[in-house]
C-alpha cells in the first residue's frame, strides 16, 4: 500500500511542498494529493494590485501540477480528524473524506476584524482573491472623488492605500494608523514613506483607533467620523479554526505549534508550514506571517518528511527573517533590513531601485511556487521498509 501524503492548501508553502514531495519521493511508494478551495494559484502578495485594477497572473493549479504526479482536489476543507487520519472536504457535488498517512497543513491565514462592530459586514479585505475582486468591483463603481478608507498601517495597509491612490487618482484615499505611521521602520525609511503618501495624495490619520464600521462611514475612538464609500480592513490576520477543532496543539490565535522540523508537537503525522504554523526562528522568536516564512517552513517540512520516510539525513533549512519589503505603487518601494530581534536597522533601500527589488522578489516567489520541481534530481527516493522518526527528530534538535 502506498504512503498517502495530503497537502491542505496550495498557496506559496503548499504548492511548493506538494510538487517537491511528488518529485523527491517514488511514485511506486507514495501518492501526493493537494486540496485547495480554488482552481487557481493566488498571488497573495499582489492582491493589492488586483484591487487597484491591474491584471495579475493566476496560473491554473491543474497546469501547475501536470506531469508531477500530484493529484489535485478542488474543494474546501471542512474538518480534520487526526485520530482517524482523515480530512473532510466538500464542493458543489457534496462531501467526502480523504485518508492520509502524512498530513501537510498549509491553509494559511485570512483577515481578522478584531471584533470591531460592523467590520465584517461593511468592510472589504485583501487577504483572499474573492474578497479582493469584490473590492475591485466596488472601486470600479465609484465616481471621481469617491472616498476610500484603509484601516490598518501594517505592510498590507500601506501597500493597499498607496496602490489604490496611484492607480485610481480620482479617488480620495485615507490611511488610518493606530499608532505612528511606519513605526517599525528606520527614521530614514519612515520619512520616505511619509513623502510617498504626500506625493500620492494619501491622507494619513495617526494615533487613531477605529471603534465601528458602518455602510458609509467609519467611527473613531476620539469621536471622529470618516465618510467612506469603500472601507478596506487590513488591521490584522488570523488562521481558521480547523486545527484547533481537530485537537492539535495550537496557540491562542489557532496556529499549529511545531518543532524545528515543522512537525506538530502533539500529532507526529501532521506537519504545518506558512501562516498556519507557529514556528520558532533561529533567533529564538516566532517567525512572522509572511511569504518568506512560508518558503523557509515549507522547505523544512519537505526535508523532514523525505528524511523520515526514506531514512536519509534531514537537511536543515535556515529559519530567519531579514527584511521588510513594502511597495508604494509601481515605481516606488522600501526595502527595510531588520536585525536578529526583528527590529529595523538604520540601513534601508528606497525608490525605484527598491521597487525593482520588490518586483524581483514577487517574480521569484511566483516562479518558485509554480515550478516546485525545477532543479531537483530526476531520481525519486524509495521509502525505507520501516520509516522511523529518528531521522526527523535529528533536524528538530536546536
Amino acid at each position: 500500500m502506498k504512503h498517502r501524503i495530503v497537502v491542505l492548501g496550495a498557496g506559496y508553502a503548499g504548492a511548493y511542498a506538494a510538487g517537491t514531495l511528488a518529485r523527491r519521493l517514488s511514485a511506486s511508494d507514495t501518492e501526493v494529493t493537494v486540496v485547495n478551495a480554488e482552481p487557481d494559484f493566488v498571488q497573495r502578495l499582489r492582491l493589492h494590485q488586483l484591487v487597484a485594477g491591474q491584471e495579475i497572473e493566476a496560473p491554473r493549479l491543474g497546469e501547475l501540477f501536470a506531469g508531477t504526479g500530484v493529484r489535485l482536489r478542488v474543494a474546501r476543507v471542512t474538518a480534520v480528524d487526526p485520530e482517524r487520519r482523515v480530512v473532510a472536504v466538500a464542493d458543489a457535488r457534496g462531501g467526502e473524506e480523504l485518508g492520509y498517512d502524512t498530513l501537510v497543513y498549509t491553509l494559511g491565514s485570512h483577515g481578522a476584524d478584531g471584533g470591531v462592530p460592523g467590520a465584517a459586514e461593511h468592510a472589504y479585505d485583501v487577504a483572499a482573491r474573492p474578497s479582493a475582486l469584490r473590492l475591485r468591483e466596488r472601486l470600479d463603481g465609484l465616481d471621481r472623488g469617491g472616498r476610500v478608507v484603509v484601516v490598518g498601517d501594517g505592510l498590507t495597509g500601506i501597500e493597499t492605500a498607496t496602490e489604490i491612490a496611484e492607480s485610481r487618482p480620482g479617488l480620495a484615499v485615507t490611511l488610518v494608523a493606530r499608532g505612528e505611521l511606519g513605526a517599525r521602520l528606520s527614521d530614514g525609511a519612515r520619512a520616505h514613506l511619509r513623502r510617498a503618501c504626500d506625493r500620492l495624495g494619501v491622507t494619513v490619520l495617526e494615533h487613531t483607533e477605529v471603534t465601528a464600521v458602518e455602510a458609509a462611514r467609519v467611527l473613531c475612538a476620539d469621536g471622529g467620523v470618516l465618510a467612506s464609500d469603500a472601507t478596506v480592513w487590513t488591521a490584522g490576520f488570523t488562521v481558521g479554526p480547523l486545527a484547533a477543532a481537530a485537537g492539535l496543539e495550537v496557540t491562542a490565535d489557532g496556529r499549529i505549534v511545531v518543532d524545528r522540523s515543522m512537525r506538530s508537537v502533539s500529532h507526529p503525522d501532521v506537519y504545518a508550514a506558512g501562516d498556519s504554523a507557529y514556528a520558532i526562528g533561529d533567533n529564538g522568536l516566532p517567525l512572522p506571517m509572511s511569504c518568506a516564512s512560508a518558503g523557509y517552513t515549507g522547505r523544512q517540512a519537505v526535508n523532514a518528511i523525505v528524511a523520515q520516510l526514506t531514512g536519509r539525513p534531514a537537511a536543515r533549512t535556515k529559519l530567519e527573517y531579514v527584511a521588510n519589503h513594502i511597495s508604494l505603487g509601481r515605481r516606488d518601494a522600501i526595502l527595510q533590513l531588520v536585525d536578529g530581534e526583528g527590529l529595523a536597522k538604520p540601513k534601508y533601500l528606497a525608490g525605484r531601485r527598491a521597487a525593482r527589488v520588490k518586483a524581483g522578489i514577487l517574480w521569484m516567489s511566483l516562479w518558485a511556487s509554480v515550478h516546485p520541481t525545477f532543479g531537483l534530481p530526476t531520481r525519486r527516493r524509495r521509502l525505507a521498509a520501516a520509516p522511523t522518526a529518528a531521522r526527523a527528530r535529528a533536524v528538530a534538535q536546536p
